[in-house]
């Protein structure tokens, strides 16, 4: 995804949001499965996105065996497959544990979860497949082949190391003892192997889109059904901007206020105005589960 960085924390709604033809599709999935093919232009079309660049991505998804295709041009649906659905499981656990540890309810336990392997030469694309995977999951280099995490990222790392042939090479471990040269206090630590402020900037970004959409959501103006899509859209691919690139480290290790938390609030206000102009209608099931985590860490944070 090509994501933009702003120089200043406070962006205006007038910056553009660069949506992904892919996650585009993807983002518009519906409960039963299938995306329709005429929401699917209308709202590209409102994102800047021409009928033959979201038709190249539907052959390149359908090619993929991502989705399957019924129907032709605008009256068409196509059809998610099974491994197609089953990846925004693991997106949504890693969102649902960041609202979790903003409300408080996922403190540092101390331990660094540690990740290293031995791939060899002749599985070159493994190995570096599996070392993308441990940065995606919040890792940080060390040194050649061994990676660390602040958060038990053990069934993730087990999972891709299977899915890439390489769990024989993979060595598990666990301390409270971690040193890089000198340096040993934790948020320290976080400060040598993290990009701190790139992600804060991301978050700074995040914010500055967020809130000039939550204001036309929450105002007394009417919003057409593709309006409200496109602003769904844009929300969930500014979050990904964000929280991709994002190891969800515990409060106890970063800077505070961490502009992540404030962009979180932020978002979760959009997602319940979005959900109370739906009126109860079925939106995409994107849209349906991050509204649902939201609610759940506000429930869990009352308590």
């Amino acid at each position: 995804m090509a994501c933009t960085v702003a120089d200043e924390a406070v962006t205006t709604e007038t910056d553009h949001v660069e949506v992904p033809t892919r996650m585009l599709v993807h983002a518009l999935i519906r409960e039963d499965g299938t995306v329709a093919a005429d929401e699917l232009y209308t709202v590209a079309n409102t994102l800047g996105m021409s009928d033959q660049q979201v038709r190249l991505c539907i052959k390149r998804l359908v090619a993929e065996g991502r989705f399957t295709h019924e129907g032709r041009g605008r009256k068409a649906k196509l059809h998610a497959t099974e491994d197609t659905t089953r990846t925004l499981a693991p997106n949504a656990d890693f969102l649902r544990h960041a609202f979790q540890q903003d409300a408080g309810l996922a403190p540092w336990d101390g331990i660094w979860h540690l990740a290293a392997f031995a791939v060899p030469e002749s599985a070159r694309t493994a190995r570096d497949s599996l070392r993308e995977t441990l940065v995606h999951l919040g890792g940080a280099p060390l040194q050649g082949g061994l990676y660390v995490c602040a958060n038990a990222w053990e069934p993730y790392v087990e999972d891709a190391a299977h899915r890439l042939g390489a769990h024989d090479a993979l060595t598990l471990l666990t301390t409270t003892d971690l040193r890089k040269g000198d340096t040993k206090e934790p948020a320290e630590l976080v400060r040598r192997l993290w990009p701190l402020q790139e992600i804060a900037d991301r978050y700074h970004r995040l914010s500055g889109i967020a809130q000039p959409r939550l204001d036309r959501l929450t105002g007394p103006g009417g919003l057409s059904p593709s309006a409200l899509l496109t602003i769904a859209v844009e929300l969930a691919a500014e979050l990904t901007c964000a929280r991709e690139p994002d190891p969800l480290l515990p409060p106890q290790l970063l800077p505070q206020p961490w502009p992540g938390t404030q962009a979180r609030q932020l978002i979760a206000r959009c997602w319940a105005a979005l959900q109370e102009r739906e009126r109860g209608e079925a939106g995409p099931v994107l849209f349906r589960l991050y509204a649902d985590i939201t609610r759940e860490a506000a429930d869990l944070a009352e308590r």
